[in-house]
């Protein structure tokens, strides 16, 4: 129940702030966002015996963050993939690598956070609130899909030594949702891209956001973590509800760019 009345709450005010308010409304909201999730991963950072210095590394990322929302560019573009490339290999090693949080530095929060978050802000400015709001219909019903699709029908676990609630079953109902989200969506929302690439971007988008729940809960096993925090009731913390889209966001935000050129 905590966790519905927390979704009721946050989502109509989420997508009020991207869809009737200024762009720059939307970037004070995702530099909030930021900061909550910095304080997470310090702490989740600390506990693992990796601690990163607070000050600097929030100035960083906050500064970063403003800089990619107002004025993106190729770089972050690279700077982003070669993020969730890095992440991906970390993922993919574990846990053979028991290393304390991977890249836990101020550089890493940075890349792993600021960058993505920054995304989302860019996507408001350039491509208007229609197409953020399609990458925040996607990725949540793709969460809700895999969550009381895999509570009501899972059997086979997804990585077990991860995060041992996935299931395989849960996942594939969270990729049928993207795709089916993108799809319906997509021509109303996302008119520039080909009807027949929407449903396939949608299945992308919910892979790279499953891909990013289990980074996260890397994080969270390496320091011993159940949530990165309870803020949300019913739903842990900010990074516990952010994860999807630090992966997707990257994802989304760089195929823009190349089929739109801004």
């Amino acid at each position: 129940m905590l966790r519905v009345l927390s979704a009721l709450v946050l989502l109509p005010l989420v997508a009020g702030i991207v869809g009737f308010l200024p762009p720059l409304a939307t970037l004070l909201l995702v530099e909030a966002v930021l900061f909550a999730a910095l304080r997470e991963y310090a702490n989740l950072a600390a506990r693992a015996g990796a601690p990163v210095p607070a000050a600097p590394t929030a100035a960083a990322a906050l500064g970063t963050c403003a800089v990619v929302g107002l004025a993106p560019a190729l770089l972050p573009v690279t700077l982003m993939a070669v993020t969730v490339g890095l992440a991906a290999a970390q993922l993919a090693s574990w846990p053979r690598q028991r290393a304390p949080v991977p890249g836990s530095t101020a550089t890493f929060a940075v890349l792993y956070l600021a960058l993505p978050l920054g995304a989302l802000a860019a996507l408001r400015y350039a491509h208007g609130p229609e197409v953020l709001l399609l990458l925040l219909a996607a990725i949540v019903a793709s969460d809700t899909a895999q969550y009381y699709g895999g509570r009501g029908l899972g059997r086979r676990a997804l990585a077990p030594a991860i995060s041992p609630g996935k299931t395989v079953e849960g996942a594939l109902f969270g990729l049928a949702a993207g795709a089916l989200v993108v799809w319906a969506l997509g021509g109303w929302w996302l008119a520039g891209l080909a009807p027949g690439w929407r449903p396939l971007l949608g299945l992308a988008l919910a892979g790279l956001g499953i891909a990013g729940d289990l980074f996260e809960s890397m994080l969270k096993r390496s320091a011993g973590l159940k949530d990165a925090s309870h803020a949300i009731p019913g739903h842990g913390g900010v990074l516990d509800r952010l994860d999807g889209f630090l992966f997707a966001a990257p994802a989304y935000y760089t195929v823009l760019h190349l089929t739109s050129g801004t």
